[in-house]
């Protein structure tokens, strides 16, 4: 009978966290998590030189840094509107099939590889579509440019590599 009580408040202490982060949950309007994919063109529109990336402006967390939320906006916004063109190829496009995805994966090892490359040239976009690789985004020189080309050749193949690749230089 002793260890029956303290099991049963265990038990009802438990069932009522769970019911009042449930009842904390549901009590949340709709609105509130609709709201900043709303707001951010808005923010975007006012202070287009102020305002946060969009990750940051959909999901701000209480232990970010203030240096994260005032952040300006990337700079490669305009690359990627080299990305609406239907015909041309995006990650998001490229096919899940086996020998794209390993050459995709063999690419992005080596130029991450590379500590030699500026953080934009690591992030470069790496779109394999049936054995082509293209490749896309910023780096900041022309010396970047050319070694992640080589990298990208000698997994594919020279004549199985699109260089898509602008400099952009420190500003």
């Amino acid at each position: 009978m002793r260890l029956v009580f303290p099991t049963r408040i265990r038990t009802a202490l438990f069932a009522g966290l769970l019911l009042g982060g449930l009842a904390v949950a549901v009590a949340q309007p709709p609105s509130d998590q609709s709201a900043p994919p709303q707001s951010a063109p808005q923010t975007d529109q006012q202070a287009p030189q102020t305002a946060p990336p969009a990750d940051q402006q959909t999901a701000p967390q209480a232990d970010q840094q203030p240096a994260a939320q005032s952040a300006s906006p990337a700079d490669n916004t305009k690359l990627n509107e080299q990305d609406r063109n239907a015909n041309e190829p995006t990650a998001d496009r490229q096919k899940d099939n086996r020998s794209d995805r390993e050459i995709t994966q063999q690419v992005r090892k080596a130029i991450v590889k590379d500590k030699s490359l500026s953080t934009y040239a690591h992030n470069v976009k790496v779109i394999t579509q049936n054995g082509m690789v293209t490749l896309k985004g910023p780096v900041r020189s022309e010396e970047e440019k050319k070694a992640i080309e080589a990298k990208a050749a000698e997994v594919a193949g020279q004549d199985k590599v699109t260089n898509q690749l602008d400099v952009k230089s420190k500003d």
